[in-house]
């Protein structure tokens, strides 16, 4: 009877897990229809160059990459892509600003399931505009921490000197490599010049990051607003989300 009881509780898990990963293959594969809009071929358009890059660092399988690429560019039976890309903003538990992107069919279905998982978890939908000021809309690029060329190990100073050369902002290290940042226009000259610079580029993105950060008073606060942005990000619609919350650190 253990025996039933622990394999229910695996394939019990196990569907947990391939529930969460179809989720995630689904938003990347709207992602992918609606750069395709703009053409199927990735290295003519650069949209659908970083959309394919997430969804391959996610392991989205081959097959479903391209099935998404011949329904943004109208190449199958069903006509073509028909999803809109909304960015909506409210705010969470003791006025926490949140802004969610999302690529939708249905804008009305979208905004009543937003203000819905809002109001259940002390949060509000708000009108645009409301929070988008506190945050700063840029491009992103992530390096390992090994150049592609010459030998050693991460150089600090030879970033720095190499973003001299390129339209960057600024940088930040992470235990294995670096985050540089730069203007929002700039994704696709920023990526592209730290690959000829040699840097081994893992990824890129546009992404919203908060001016300044807000603490919640107390722990229960704090663990209600991160149960919304998860249950946020656990919505069908939603492909991003961006808050300025600094989680409580727990004690050691």
């Amino acid at each position: 009877m253990s025996g039933h009881s622990k394999w229910s509780q695996i394939k019990r898990s196990k569907a947990v897990v391939d529930s969460k990963r179809g989720a995630v293959f689904s938003r990347l594969a709207r992602e992918i229809s609606v750069a395709a809009r703009s053409g199927g071929d990735p290295n003519g358009n650069f949209q659908l160059r970083t959309a394919i890059n997430k969804a391959k660092a996610a392991r989205m399988p081959a097959a479903n990459i391209e099935r998404a690429i011949s329904k943004g560019s109208g190449h199958n039976q069903n006509g073509t892509c028909k999803l809109e890309a909304i960015c909506y903003e409210g705010y969470g538990p003791g006025g926490v600003a949140i802004l969610v992107e999302t690529l939708t069919d249905n804008r009305n279905r979208t905004a009543a399931e937003l203000r819905l998982a809002f109001n259940k978890h002390g949060g509000k939908l708000g009108e645009s505009g409301c929070v988008a000021y506190l945050f700063e809309q840029r491009s992103e690029v992530y390096l390992n921490g090994e150049p592609l060329q010459g030998e050693g190990s991460f150089s600090e100073e030879a970033l720095l000197e190499n973003l001299l050369e390129i339209e960057a902002d600024g940088y930040q290290l992470i235990d294995d490599g670096a985050v540089v940042y730069g203007p929002f226009k700039a994704l696709e000259s920023l990526q592209a010049g730290l690959k000829d610079q040699g840097w081994a580029v893992e990824g890129w993105e546009h992404c919203w990051r908060p001016l300044t950060t807000i603490s919640q008073a107390d722990k229960k606060s704090d663990e209600q607003c991160l149960q919304l942005l998860d249950v946020l990000e656990g919505l069908d619609d939603v492909h991003g989300i961006s808050s300025n919350l600094e989680p409580i650190q727990a004690e050691q």
